[in-house]
């Protein structure tokens, strides 16, 4: 099955999950997982949250930033995969100078 994101509307999230400024993500979503391809400007974050009921993995395509994962900073780039176990928090900052651009899987809870 091909999903292509290209003919996916992109829904913009303001402050996402108490981030500062905007998620930029196109959408799949089969009622088992959302499947997104997604992206953070320069200085936009997604707030931290806790995946009580599942888990998510971000592989990141383009950019440079940091995620925070049990209160830890861990670098991420492009070729980068960052995996938040069910049960753990983590969040998502774009401190670099491009977009993060990332595709993100998380299993529908």
């Amino acid at each position: 099955m091909i999903i292509d994101f290209n003919n996916i509307e992109q829904t913009v999230l303001k402050e996402f999950y108490g981030g500062e400024k905007e998620l930029k993500a196109n959408m799949y979503n089969d009622g088992l997982n959302k499947i997104m391809y997604s992206s953070l400007a320069p200085g936009a974050s997604i707030g931290l949250h806790t995946h009580d009921a599942g888990s998510e993995i971000i592989y990141f395509l383009e950019g440079s930033g940091k995620a925070i994962f049990d209160g830890e900073y861990e670098e991420v780039k492009a070729g980068a995969c960052h995996y938040c176990p069910k049960g753990h928090s983590h969040s998502l900052i774009n401190d670099g100078e491009s977009d993060l651009v990332f595709f993100a899987v998380v299993p529908v809870q």
